[in-house]
């Protein structure tokens, strides 16, 4: 069994904005293969993907951000998945990029932070998505909680439907496959 976690914020307060686009790509995912995301013992939401080959669980943790370890680590207690993939939002990344990555530092994301601390290791993978740093004279938080600009939405849709890509290319092929397809791709920041 596999474990597919999008961080993001959970409320409707919360939809669209970067911070979010972990819980985007999974929408897509959900969207693409008819799955439902079911509330889960009040810490995430959970959709159960039955595919031929493998079980894969997608979850939206129902924590803030900044906790999103809490409810992932209760996730993994229980189902005890044999592999994870964390995908969220990185505001160091261009709008659009992506990098997949085996392991590394949180790199100051507060969502990767909790992961961290919660699971006693760094050394799992991700999946981060570019949303762009924007003015930075203006404060991150409220860059990430902001939503898109008209001018960024066709970018964002890409980056978000090549992530959907990434992760189903994780699920079949591997972290490696995924890494030397998408890190490559610059993506469409127009």
């Amino acid at each position: 069994m596999k474990l597919v976690a999008g961080l993001g914020n959970p409320g409707e307060k919360y939809r669209g904005t970067r911070h979010n686009v972990g819980f985007d790509v999974l929408d897509l995912i959900a969207r693409r293969h008819g799955l439902v995301f079911d509330d889960w013992k009040a810490v995430g939401h959970l959709a159960d993907w039955r595919r031929a080959d493998e079980r894969v669980l997608l979850m939206k943790p129902l924590s803030f951000m900044n906790l999103s370890g809490v409810p992932l680590s209760a996730v993994r207690s229980f189902y005890k998945p044999d592999d994870m993939l964390i995908v969220c939002d990185d505001v160091n990344l261009p709008l659009g990029r992506l990098r997949a990555r085996a392991n590394g530092s949180e790199g100051g994301h507060n969502g990767l932070k909790s992961v961290a601390e919660m699971l006693g290791t760094t050394d799992y993978p991700r999946l981060r998505v570019g949303v762009g740093r924007g003015d930075e004279r203006s404060d991150l938080a409220d860059h990430v909680l902001s939503r898109f600009a008209p001018d960024e939405l066709r970018g964002v849709e890409d980056a978000v439907t090549r992530a959907a890509d990434a992760v189903e290319t994780w699920i079949s092929d591997g972290l490696v496959k995924g890494m030397n397809t998408y890190n490559r791709e610059e993506g469409n920041t127009s």
